[in-house]
């Protein structure tokens, strides 16, 4: 079937508002489509930090609390003399000259008596240098709460280091601390949305300016959604502990191998060891909510599978730089 032009000049001037009104409405289409992903992606955030929010809230509010009873209450002033009540009813001051025969004693009190105690009011010891095998165990295996400064490292914890266990509230902090609250996540949510740009990971998204903007706001979600998942939620609910314990000492397969089995099995509040729910799980929660804002072509069940195994490498590529991050400060950065 042949497409029939306009002949006539009326003709053309129904037409041309009709192609303006179509432009407009698909223009409000794609604006609406966009708004909506982004109340989608604000929802998920809502959502995951709401629980945070609060518990540090109520520790700040504890924290203030006890401030100000200690305000309230000061300690007595050391050395003070106290009141006796006189024959009268009334207090008399108990402070008096000393006479002769106590200044005597008291001299001689001061000949005899040891040495008192520096104004700080601890007792000096003989300083003992720690001997070189001592420093260098010390700087050995210690983590910092970054990894070249801008990837979070607030879960590691040293070697040799044994640590309680972790309450609600503390796993929601550290998995705060993790993705929302150091600079750190944003830094390093910028630098993975920039590598999935460059390798055009998701088409859909564009390139240029706005195309970063797309791939940044998704990355960052994926971040703080699978570290709220693997360090708080979870683990909460398993009683597991999400922090990584760094082994520091051994070959570099033997320690390789426990970065990599530390994704797979971890430690309990109770202090056992059992199967990794936090991790496996979590991660398979964070691919599946990703569903909720990634573009039609990225979602389903063959992609969530996918996404799912992109975030177990990642973990554990993750543990394997947390293993040897204390060696390459000391041996390549010179730090201690």
């Amino acid at each position: 079937m042949m497409t029939e032009f306009p002949t006539s000049s009326f003709q053309y001037h129904e037409l041309i508002p009709r192609i303006a009104d179509r432009v407009k409405a698909a223009h409000t289409r794609d604006s609406e489509k966009s708004l909506l992903e982004i109340t989608k992606a604000i929802l998920v955030l809502v959502i995951l930090l709401s629980p945070s929010v609060g518990w540090s809230q109520t520790q700040i509010a504890d924290q203030s609390s006890t401030i100000e009873n200690a305000q309230q209450n000061p300690p007595p002033p050391p050395n003070s003399t106290p009141a006796t009540p006189s024959a009268g009813g009334t207090v008399v001051a108990t402070d008096q000259p000393p006479s002769p025969q106590d200044s005597q004693d008291d001299s001689k009190s001061k000949q005899t008596a040891p040495a008192p105690p520096p104004a700080s009011g601890t007792v000096g010891v003989p300083e003992q240098t720690p001997s070189p095998q001592e420093s260098q165990d010390d700087s050995k295996g210690k983590q910092t709460p970054r990894m070249l400064w801008v990837v979070p490292n607030f879960g590691a914890v040293s070697a040799n280091t044994q640590l309680p266990p972790m309450s609600t509230r503390e796993k929601f902090v550290l998995a705060a601390r993790d993705s929302v609250v150091d600079y750190s996540s944003y830094t390093w949510a910028g630098i993975l949305a920039g590598q999935a740009m460059l390798l055009n990971s998701d088409p859909e998204l564009g390139h240029g300016a706005a195309g970063y903007g797309r791939y940044y706001w998704r990355t960052f979600t994926d971040g703080v959604s699978g570290t709220f998942f693997t360090e708080a939620i979870v683990p909460w609910i398993a009683h597991e502990d999400p922090r990584y314990y760094t082994m520091g000492e051994g070959g570099f397969f033997h320690r390789t191998g426990y970065a990599i089995s530390r994704t797979f099995v971890t430690k309990t509040d109770s202090g056992h060891t059992r199967f990794n729910f936090s991790e496996v799980v979590g991660n398979g929660l964070e691919a599946g909510l990703s569903n909720a804002y990634y573009p039609p072509q990225e979602r389903g069940l063959n992609q969530t599978a996918t996404n799912w195994g992109v975030q177990m490498e990642s973990a554990v590529l993750n543990h394997i730089f947390q293993e040897f991050w204390p060696d390459i400060r000391r041996k390549v950065f010179r730090q201690k």
